[in-house]
Parts: structure tokens; sequence; C-alpha cells
């Protein structure tokens, strides 16, 4: 076993002893752990007042007291007002039962149905045969006597021992309680206080002779941490103010009560959302005497949190957390697991800052990819693996999904045409076998044909008024050139080596026809057949279709070929995605001719519009400006 691999396996040991140390520390330790995560997560949420206070020349500790005192007074303000709202609830409860014994008696079954009728002939047909049993017992059996409790071991006294209520421990509890808050207030005050020696001092320990990385890793943890809180404080706010109008306008008694909890338990993921919808739903059914209100109740509570959660949250958070909604259900469950409720609503942003620290750091890179919303494989990489997999379902909505987002001409080179450079490189070292290799074909064809279907009609426009791009600056295929207003170009794509190169071919021959072209595509063959095929069609323009680095020298071959049928030929020539030098390529396939090479289907249809005589000449002349400079 090689030193590297000894290293990377003892680095990926060390990592798993610390994780599970880790997570034993965190389990043990809450008592202290847990109010340390509250401070960390309050410091998070009031450091943008604090040094908004600073800029207007309020000294620190003092801004801090301020903003400690008035979030102090925000939360028990809130706390006092739910509780004394909730004890006026349970005042009122006996006040409803009548509309509660109502409702209940209207969800019984009607005595007159057939199943009870049913169950009365039952309970009629067993008490007959327990009549007959009685009538059929010996005359002689004696009466069995009743023995009292206690006098035999069959018949035992059962004893209850009543103790004294569990004053201490309540007491214990309370106290336990205040203690936890008081070291939160603390922690975050000295957080506050000395937020940049605690960062310096974090960096030291952590960075190791990475601290731009950590640096990084921690601004944009803190920014896109604080930056959730505040939003996520705004957005609940205005839910709980919207539920508190709904149920005002319903005539629901406590109202205030009930918009408070909606926007306090929305901080709870999965289920504070149900919880708060169902506590007025229930009270509801308790105060009216109908369904109606709460049904109207239910509705207001639906229709809000699917607009809150579906629109307003993904346009107002945006990638703030990064989170997947998969990593978010995991990470709830976990850290509930460790630290009971107080885990659940401190598992986002624990969450996030995990994700963030993994994304810059190489060797907690899993965590990104295990918890992030970025896609860990890029479009052209999951099409090709789906083919890999013979999934062409799967693959078909990749690329379906690029099209929508895009256009055809850019899911053709920034999916398919990458999709099928890795599909030549595995070929050519003999990773694939047979059936593999047909099917990638095959499905690539179809989904090739459906494609054209949806968009191979010509469509005119007029075209752009840009230069045309040089072989350093390939075009966008989002910004694929429209036709001119005249007849088009006859253009023969030939693929210079394989299927793939006539799948390349393929695609170009659609492009170009949607902008207006003749376009024809002739299959690979020998060299003698594929000269003489091309000449019958009397082209225009010939474009060689090449995927690197496997078909230049083929390339070269058939553009010699056809130089010496016919030294005027226009020639354009597809390397396509190719990312080395691009002059350097240009020279090899060409020789002393220069002519420049395509490397994208966009920027080859781009070429040839621009050789079409019905373009403007000042067009033209642009075009030749720009490829004399190259």
């Amino acid at each position: 076993m090689s030193r590297p691999q000894k290293s990377r396996e003892l680095t990926h040991l060390f990592i798993l002893i610390f994780s599970l140390a880790a997570i034993a520390v965190l389990y043990l330790a809450k008592t202290v752990v847990v109010p340390l995560a509250l401070a960390i997560l309050f410091a998070f949420l009031l450091s943008p007042l604090v040094t908004l206070l600073e800029r207007i020349r309020l000294p620190r500790m003092l801004a801090i007291i301020v903003v400690i005192l008035a979030a102090g007074i925000a939360v028990g303000a809130i706390g006092w007002t739910v509780f004394n709202q909730l004890v006026s609830v349970t005042d009122h409860m006996a006040d409803f039962t009548y509309n509660i014994n109502l409702k209940l008696e209207a969800l019984k079954p009607a005595k007159s149905t057939s199943f009870s009728r049913a169950e009365e002939e039952l309970d009629r047909l067993a008490q007959q045969i327990s009549m007959v049993n009685l009538d059929t017992a010996p005359d002689h059996a004696e009466p069995r006597t009743r023995k009292q409790l206690g006098a035999s071991a069959d018949h035992p006294i059962s004893v209850q021992e009543v103790g004294k209520s569990d004053r201490l421990g309540t007491i214990h509890g309370v106290l336990g309680s205040l203690v936890a808050v008081f070291l939160v207030v603390v922690f975050t005050f000295f957080m506050l206080l000395q937020r940049e020696d605690l960062r310096n001092r974090l960096i030291r320990l952590t960075g190791r002779g990475h601290l731009n990385l950590m640096t990084q890793a921690m601004d944009e943890a803190g920014h896109r941490v604080s930056r959730y809180l505040a939003l996520q404080l705004l957005v609940n706010a205005c839910y709980g103010t919207l539920i508190f109008a709904a149920l005002y306008f319903l005539a629901l008694p406590h109202a205030l009560l009930w918009g408070a909890l909606a926007g306090i338990l929305r901080f709870i993921p999965y289920i504070g959302a149900t919880t708060a919808a169902l506590l007025p739903t229930i009270f509801s059914i308790a105060v009216y005497t109908g369904w109606t209100p709460t049904l109207l109740i239910m509705a207001v509570f639906f229709c809000l949190e699917v607009l809150t959660a579906n629109f307003i949250e993904p346009h107002v958070y945006g990638k703030q957390t990064g989170l997947s909604p998969l990593a978010i259900l995991v990470a709830a469950v976990f850290w509930t697991l460790i630290w009971g409720p107080i885990g659940l609503i401190l598992s986002v942003p624990l969450t996030v800052c995990l994700v963030v620290v993994g994304s810059h750091v190489p060797s907690l890179k899993f965590l990104t990819v295990l918890l992030g919303d970025q896609p860990v494989m890029r479009p052209e990489a999951h099409y090709y693996q789906r083919l890999l997999a013979s999934d062409a379902q799967e693959a078909s909505q990749v690329l379906d999904s690029y099209v929508k987002e895009h256009s055809v001409a850019a899911a053709y080179d920034q999916v398919v045409v990458p999709a099928l450079g890795l599909f030549e490189q595995d070929r050519h070292r003999n990773a694939l076998d047979q059936e593999t290799v047909n099917f990638i074909t095959e499905t690539a064809l179809e989904q090739l044909e459906e494609l054209g279907l949806r968009n191979d009609e010509p469509q005119p426009a007029h075209p752009p008024v840009e230069t045309v791009p040089n072989v350093s600056s390939p075009v966008s295929a989002d910004k694929q050139p429209a036709p001119s207003s005249g007849i088009g170009m006859r253009v023969v794509c030939a693929p210079v080596r394989d299927d793939s190169d006539e799948i390349v071919a393929m695609m170009l021959a659609q492009l170009l026809r949607r902008a207006g072209h003749s376009a024809k595509t002739i299959p690979p063959q020998n060299l003698e057949r594929m000269v003489a095929e091309v000449f019958d069609a009397r082209p225009d323009v010939v474009c060689l279709s090449a995927l690197p680095p496997y078909a230049m020298s083929y390339a070269r071959t058939l553009y010699e070929a056809l130089r010496a049928r016919q030294s005027s030929l226009e020639i354009v020539i597809g390397l396509w995605n190719h990312s080395g030098n691009f002059a350097k390529a240009a020279r090899v396939i060409t020789g002393d001719e220069g002519n420049p090479i395509c490397v994208t289907l966009a920027e080859a249809v781009e070429r040839i519009t621009l050789r079409d005589p019905s373009v403007e000449p000042e067009r033209k002349t642009d075009a030749g400006v720009a490829e004399a400079r190259v």
C-alpha cells in the first residue's frame, strides 16, 4: 500500500473518530452545550443590530446591553401575553361544554341503521344462549362462596403507596430553566462583546495554514445564518399577524394567542406549522355550534401555509440555507435525538454551518455533498451516468429539464456533446461492453429525433448585430443566431470517424435547418465514398464533425482529401468541446491555411450563416475583421 493511500485512510479514520467523539460530547455535555448553541444563535441574530448602534457612535458595551434588554423585553412581553391567553382559555373551557357534547352526539351513528339492528339481534341471540346454559346446569351444583381479599394467596390485598408531592423535583426544574436562561444571556453578551477575538481564535485553532479558507468559511457561515434567521423572523412575524387578523375576522376568541403561537411554532421544522393550525382548529370545534367556521379556519391555515412555504419563502430565503429537504429532515431528527426539542429548533442553523464549512474545507467536502442542495453532478455527467445505467427515461428527463431552462442548442452543446466525449473516452479505453455501446448510441439518436421533431422547423428572424465569434470565445448556445431572410446555404455535415461524430453532425444539421439552411448528414464510411458523396450533394459549405482527441487525425485526412478534390470548397471544422489550444488544433488539421475551428454547434451555425450570400455586406465585413484578429 502506497504512503499517500495510507495517509488518506488515516485521515478518514481520524475524521470518523473525531465525529463520534464530538457527538458523544454534544450529548453528554448538553447542559452546557445547549445554552452555548442558543447563545451562538442569538449572537448571529443580534449582531447586525449591535453593529447598527455602533455606527451611530454608541459604545459597544452599551449597544449590547440595549439590544439584549430590548430582545429580553420583547420575548418577555410575548411570553407573558401567551401565558395570560392560555390561562384565559383554560378558564373558559367549561363554557363550551354544551357545544362539545352537541357535536359528539352528532357524530354518533343513527340507531335505525342496518348495522345497529344486526348488532341488536346478535345481542338478543347471545342472551338466549346464556339462558339455555343456565337452565341445563346440574341441580346439585353448589354455589361458590366468595372469598374475602387476603384470605388466601389467590386473593391478595392490593396496596398502593401514596407519597408526598415531588416539590423538590419541581423546584429543581424551575431552577434549571433559570440557570439555562442566565447562561444563554451571559454567553450571548460575551460573544457579542468579543466577537472579533473569538473569530480570530477559532480561525487560528482550525486554520492550520489555511487562513484564507477558514476566513471565507466563517464569513459565509455567519452571513448566511444571520440573514436566514432575520428573514425567518420577519416571515414568521408576518405569518402570525395574518393568522391573527383572519381569526379575529372570524370571531374566534383569543385570536391574539393563536396568531402568536402560529408565528412562534413555525420556527420548528415540519411539525411547527401543523401544530399551529391544529390548536385553533380544535378550539373552534368547542367554540362554534356549526362546522362552517372550523372549515374556514382550516382553509385559512392551509392556503397561507401553501403560499408561504412554496412561494414566499423560496423567494425571500433564496439560497440562504443551502440545504436539501432530505438534509433538513435528517438534521431535525439527529439534533432532536441529541438535545430534544431545543435541538429541533437549532437543527437548520447548525446544519447550515456544517455545510458551509464543508464547502471550503476539502476534508469535509462530504458534508456539502450529503447535506447541500447544489447538484453533485454536472448535467453532462448526470446524463451520461444514466445512459451507462441503461436508464433512458431519466436521461431524457435530464435533457428535457435542461432544454426547458435554456434551449435545444444549449442542451446539445452543454450536455449531449460533452457526454459523448466521455463516452468516446470510455469506449477507447475498452471500459464498455458492446451492449452498452449500442444502447447509448441508439438512445442518443432517439432523443435527438424527439428534439428534432419539436424544434426542427425553420424560424426566420433577423441576424444579430454582434461580430462573428472567434475561436477564443465560442458563441453561447443560448444566443443561437437566427437565419437571414434569404434561401440559405446548402450544407453537408460529414462525420470524420464514427457514430459519435455522426450524432453530433445530425445535431448540427438540425440546428442549421432550424436556422433556415438546407442541411444533410452523410454516414461515416471509407474516405473515397465520403468524398464522392459530399460532392454529389453540391454543397456550398461542408462541416466536418469531430470529437477530440481521437478524431483529429481523421479530420485532417478528410480535410486534405476534400481540398485535393476542390481547393475553393468552403469547409467549417467542428472540433466539438475542444479545451486545448485552438490555433494549434487548427494548424494540425488545416496545415498552413489556418482555417479556424468551431468548438460549439452554435458557433458553427453562426459561421455558416455569415457565409450566406444574402447576409448584409456590413455583417460580412465584421466577420472578416473578427477572423483577421484571430
